[in-house]
């Protein structure tokens, strides 16, 4: 399931940022990618456990945390520390799957990826290129959002980024492991949790949303892996 999930950071959070960018080391984007990644990789990238990355990682996993569309999508159980990247003109990354484990360094844990989620932190308008791309079996679709909205799509995905032809292309990155593994039964319980809000709305007293929530929990509860 790929989702737009709008204003994940606010316009004053973006340009604070972009402004800790303008002050940041940045480093080869390879350095976090594995072997068949590498090769296809042509960015630049925040170091990981850098002060610029942990600050910024806070606020964007802030954030995620007050989006009620990304926990009913996504229903994350462990979300990878999110990094930050660079594109600027001619840089690209091909097309690559993410690792299925990665391990969050510094800790003993690790997280499997079920949900890939790219933030943009460029306004659309600002460069050319750089779309990101996910492919799966009804074809390419191109993404390329306006700054603080968030793409998320199953980690297991065919993607890449296309080119940068002008100016620079932010973006934060990031991987969920989910407390539920199989893409479908996510979606099953999303769509479920979609309706249950939508009809609430509509007929908030109906003795139907009582059952309707415990056909719900009753799934999640079963499918889940705690």
């Amino acid at each position: 399931m790929m989702l737009h999930i709008p204003q994940v950071l606010t316009a004053e959070q973006v340009a604070h940022c972009r402004a800790v960018f303008d002050s940041a080391t940045w480093e080869d984007g390879r350095s976090t990618a594995g072997h068949q990644s590498a090769q296809v990789k042509r960015n630049e990238q925040l170091p990981e456990g850098s002060r610029e990355a942990r600050e910024l990682g806070d606020l964007v996993l802030a954030g995620l945390e007050r989006s009620p569309l990304f926990i009913s999508a996504v229903l994350p159980q462990r979300v990878f520390p999110p990094l930050f990247n660079r594109y600027g003109p001619g840089m690209t990354f091909g097309s690559h799957v993410d690792n299925a484990i990665r391990p969050v360094p510094g800790t003993p844990l690790r997280v499997r990826t079920d949900v890939s989620a790219t933030l943009f932190l460029s306004d659309p308008e600002s460069y050319d290129g750089g779309e990101l791309v996910v492919e799966d079996t009804y074809g390419d679709h191109s993404v390329k959002l306006p700054a603080g909205d968030l793409i998320i799509y199953p980690s297991s995905s065919l993607h890449h980024v296309t080119p940068v032809t002008r100016g620079v292309r932010l973006a934060s990155f990031f991987w969920v492991q989910s407390l539920v593994r199989d893409v479908s039964q996510r979606a099953l319980l999303f769509d479920l949790d979609t309706s249950i809000i939508q009809l609430n709305k509509e007929v908030p007293k109906s003795p139907a949303l009582v059952m309707l929530t415990g056909v719900y929990h009753n799934l999640l509860r079963q499918w889940s892996e705690s």
